[in-house]
């Protein structure tokens, strides 16, 4: 076994492998088109009616802006797991810790809710012959013998990483063809055939839980966590070939590709529910396998077969694309010597992170065993993702003023503008997951301090450094603490108990936030980690 880096990489012949432009943008495609689209339209109109397909425009923005932060950082260092090493090199290893434990939380957690999704398919599969699926689900929730399916399928993500980069992208390019005509299937046939604008205004009309719902569905509905696989591209970093323009070009293409598709789907599904089952209005639409149901509704056997089978095919392959992503951020954080280093090791002949595979798998089965549906899952990996976003605006605006000597192959322009402006989005989209997902999943990102002390507190003469990463990463304890209290104190629909009533409280989190960015790109400062940025960056220069 060798070390998890870059120069492993080359040495042992990765190179020779390497994702071309057209695999890479497969495999993101994959990665977003998951069980996203299976269930994020049925539970977004649940609370937001027709105006969730504004709900689907706002989360794009969300996560586009703070994708184009990314993107300079993407391609200044092109890193394996990149996106749980970039803080670090900013704010030093705290942050860059902190920022690691929370990216990997996100990426965990959707690996077995891919399979969870596609179980939850197949325990409403209508043929006789498929009754002994029923058991998978029980009131909402995955049974003991559905747990033992999602293992199936978890470890079936995890083989197909197991042996090299080279049988992913072979498998994810062909799976994605097929993941992408389903859907624009979907979109064609239920607005040719079950179509009704009259769904659009009637029951309470266009917006029938006010605006505060299309806020409310970015988060809690699954869109953020739907928009989240754009850092799939991030995070292969050196496996691309010519990262330093593939790596803005796979996101931007990608991203654009699942927009379009998402919000169509919305479109598609507000348009085809019948008449009949908008009787106690949109909250009381609950479909377990949405569009599949609608299908079967409209006559559309055909198709329903076929997104049964989709059920199977999406989240496999973003389940597949998310094994190797999360292995190799899970790689990346043993890199400042706060986590075992052994996860970091890769095997020789097919340079894949298998122990830190096989580590994810595990913790993917116990997370199923305690947030057993897909609903609960996707509010933890959204609120969890978008705290470990935060860092990426100030890290990118930090890194202007530390080092700007740094080859840019894409500089962002009016940074001074996006980058803040990202920033209020990420911590207003952690605001709307509402209390008490905000406390739970801040509790658990604060499980992961338990490894950094106990690592830190064996190193010698680490005082002073000590001292100084806390101060890196003040700015962080201080926005968690701030929109804990604001989901608390805020308004009814967001969880609160109303002192700040909407839309007031947009405004109130804005302002906390921002004082919190300028304090974090204030106390920037230059660790030993970002000796290991001006070694990356060098590369990208040598390749100019």
């Amino acid at each position: 076994m060798a070390q998890y880096s870059d120069e492993s990489e080359e040495s042992f012949g990765l190179k020779r492998n390497k994702m071309s432009l057209f695999s890479l943008v497969m495999l993101t495609l994959s990665a977003i088109i998951g069980s996203g689209w299976l269930f994020g339209a049925g539970m977004a109109a649940q609370i937001a009616g027709p105006a969730a397909i504004l709900s689907w425009i706002i989360g794009a923005i969300v996560i586009g802006s703070i994708a184009l932060n990314y993107i300079e950082l993407g391609t200044m260092f092109p890193t394996s797991g990149g996106m749980s090493q970039y803080a670090a090199f900013s704010h030093g290893p705290l942050l860059g810790f902190v920022a690691g434990w929370a990216n990997w939380l996100s990426l965990l957690t959707i690996i077995p809710i891919e399979a969870v999704a596609a179980v939850q398919y197949m325990s409403s599969w209508p043929w006789a012959w498929a009754n002994w699926t029923r058991g998978f689900i029980a009131s909402g929730n995955i049974t003991n013998l559905g747990l033992v399916v999602v293992f199936l399928f978890i470890l079936a993500f995890t083989l197909l990483n197991f042996w090299s980069v080279k049988l992913l992208t072979r498998f994810t390019s062909f799976i994605s063809i097929f993941k992408l005509g389903i859907p624009t299937l979907t979109i064609v046939v239920l607005f040719l055939t079950g179509f009704d604008s009259q769904n659009f205004v009637s029951r309470a009309g266009f917006m029938p839980g006010g605006s505060s719902s299309i806020f409310a569905a970015t988060t809690a509905a699954g869109i953020i966590f739907s928009y989240n696989a754009f850092q799939t591209t991030i995070n292969m970093g050196n496996e691309i070939d010519h990262p330093e323009k593939n790596i803005l070009w796979g996101i931007v293409i990608a991203f654009g590709i699942s927009t379009v598709i998402y919000t169509l789907l919305q479109v598609a599904f507000v348009g085809s529910v019948p008449a009949a089952n908008l009787m106690q209005g949109w909250s009381g639409v609950n479909f377990q396998s949405p569009f599949a149901d609608i299908a079967i509704l409209l006559g559309l056997n055909w198709l329903s077969t076929l997104l049964y089978l989709d059920a199977f095919v999406s989240p496999f392959g973003t389940g597949v694309s998310f094994v190797a992503t999360t292995s190799r951020a899970l790689a990346a954080m043993t890199g400042t010597k706060h986590m075992p280093t052994r996860l970091g090791e890769v095997n020789r002949k097919y340079q894949t992170p298998r122990r830190a595979m096989v580590v994810d798998m595990l913790l993917g089965v116990a997370l199923v065993a305690g947030f057993r549906n897909w609903s609960a899952l996707s509010d933890v990996i959204s609120t969890s993702t978008l705290i470990a976003y935060l860092t990426g605006p100030i890290t990118v605006t930090s890194l202007r003023r530390q080092a700007p000597e740094f080859v840019r192959p894409f500089r962002l322009r009016h940074l001074t503008f996006w980058s803040p402006f990202a920033y209020g989005l990420a911590s207003l989209a952690i605001y709307w997951a509402k209390w008490p997902t905000t406390i739970e999943v801040f509790g658990v990102i604060a499980l992961g301090l338990i490894f950094y002390v106990y690592y830190e507190i064996r190193r010698p003469n680490t005082r002073a450094a000590l001292r100084a990463s806390l101060r890196g990463g003040r700015w962080l304890l201080a926005e968690m603490v701030w929109l804990t209290a604001m989901s608390l104190l805020g308004s009814h629909e967001f969880g609160g108990m109303n002192w700040i009533p909407y839309p007031l409280d947009f405004v109130v989190v804005l302002v906390g936030s921002w004082f919190c960015y300028a304090l974090g790109v204030h106390d920037a400062y230059r660790s030993d980690s970002l000796d290991v940025a001006v070694e990356l960056n060098r590369r990208v220069s040598e390749k100019d």
